[in-house]
């Protein structure tokens, strides 16, 4: 019966088609690869954003292997992971649920590491499908793909990273404010001040007379975009302290928020990072979860060379940062918990002595917080040492 199962198999994927698609602005390049032309892959052109010209596409394939090998094919399409997103994906399931759609990691892909080499899109889509059959085949280092998230799972990122947005927002406003005012001598104003505006209108340059007229009609705008920027973050903080409150008769992300917030030292930011940007992610184990962070090292080993690269920063940046802040408050508000004397024990006593150590010291810690915390907010375990609110 064993045999029959991988004959089966066999003729099936024998028979599949492999599609690739180079997405941009101007037009859509397709690679197709089917079983009836052995080797060869053939090259289409599309409309960009024309789903359903691609669909015809692959169903005047799929017609013509069905006519040959006397089985229905399966299509297997990729694009790369861009500022295109999951839509695409989306839509192709929508029109042909039977199309098996992979995004892959640009970065993962092979290429020729000779200092010229000849690059367009028809070179990349026929390098990109004949990545994905050995992928198909069983190759796991032909090419990596990326996680489709529901269309749920990936508005509820939106919440920090427009807050994340405003936040640069206010610090561009503030420091542009700040050079206006140095530009004519003027240092002891602050523009979250609540009585800037009556100080600005009374204040004296640097030599001597009063702010020339546009300057201080630009400064003006500005602060009144600073004050509409700072109106949004706190509905936007507003809005994330309703989700963790709710999250406490709640189940899924909102249930790992509200357990997160129970740790001392993790606050309603970090619950709301990692419960929608990282623990809402399928992880298998924990080594799976520490190289998707970027937190773990990269080797270099080669004879009588062997060093250390540094991390390898393949995760979102803006979760890395965050991870870092979040490992050096654990060790104010958590001394005790065993984290925070792993830490300590590797420091050592003279804790100023060597700061490339503690350094490296808070990324490993950082890491190790992370799985800790995925521990917690997914099966409960609370981190040894750890104090409950």
């Amino acid at each position: 019966m064993s045999d029959s199962n991988t004959a089966v198999s066999t003729a099936v994927r024998d028979s599949t088609i492999y599609v690739a698609v180079e997405v941009s602005r101007s037009s859509w390049v397709v690679a197709l690869h089917c079983p009836e032309t052995g080797g060869t892959v053939a090259v289409h052109t599309v409309k960009p954003s024309d789903t359903a010209a691609l669909v015809q596409l692959m169903e005047r394939a799929r017609a013509r292997v069905s006519r040959a090998e006397g089985v229905e094919p399966r299509v297997v399409l990729t694009y790369e992971a861009g500022y295109e997103g999951f839509w695409l994906a989306r839509d192709l399931a929508r029109r042909d649920p039977g199309i098996a759609v992979y995004i892959n990691d640009p970065a993962s892909l092979q290429v020729n590491r000779r200092s010229k080499k000849a690059k367009t899109d028809r070179i990349d889509v026929r390098k990109m499908v004949r990545a994905l059959k050995a992928w198909d085949l069983g190759d796991s280092e032909a090419m990596s793909w990326v996680r489709i998230p529901s269309v749920e799972q990936e508005d509820e990122r939106r919440l920090l990273r427009e807050r994340e947005t405003l936040i640069c927002e206010r610090i561009r406003l503030g420091n542009r404010i700040g050079a206006l005012l140095r530009l004519h001598g003027i240092f002891d104003l602050s523009p979250t001040a609540a009585t800037f505006l009556e100080e600005l209108a009374a204040v004296r340059t640097g030599y001597g007379t009063a702010l020339p007229a546009r300057a201080r009609a630009e400064i003006e705008r500005a602060v009144e975009r600073l004050s509409l920027v700072k109106t949004q973050i706190a509905v936007l903080d507003a809005e994330k302290t309703r989700l963790v409150k709710a999250g406490r008769n709640g189940t899924g992300v909102q249930a790992m928020m509200a357990r997160l917030v129970r740790l001392r030292g993790i606050g309603n930011n970090d619950a709301v990072l990692l419960a929608t940007e990282v623990f809402c992610r399928d992880f298998r184990n924990r080594r799976e979860l520490g190289g998707w962070s970027g937190l773990t090292s990269v080797p270099w080993s080669s004879g009588c060379v062997d060093h250390d690269q540094g991390i390898s920063k393949a995760g979102p940046a803006h979760v890395r940062k965050h991870l870092i802040q979040m490992a050096w408050r654990w060790l104010q508000y958590q001394p005790n918990s065993e984290l925070s004397q792993w830490y300590r024990n590797r420091l050592g006593v003279d804790r100023l002595a060597n700061r490339r150590l503690r350094k490296r010291l808070t990324v490993a810690l950082a890491r190790k917080l992370l799985i800790v915390l995925w521990r917690y907010a997914t099966l409960e375990r609370v981190p040894a040492g750890a104090i409950l609110r």
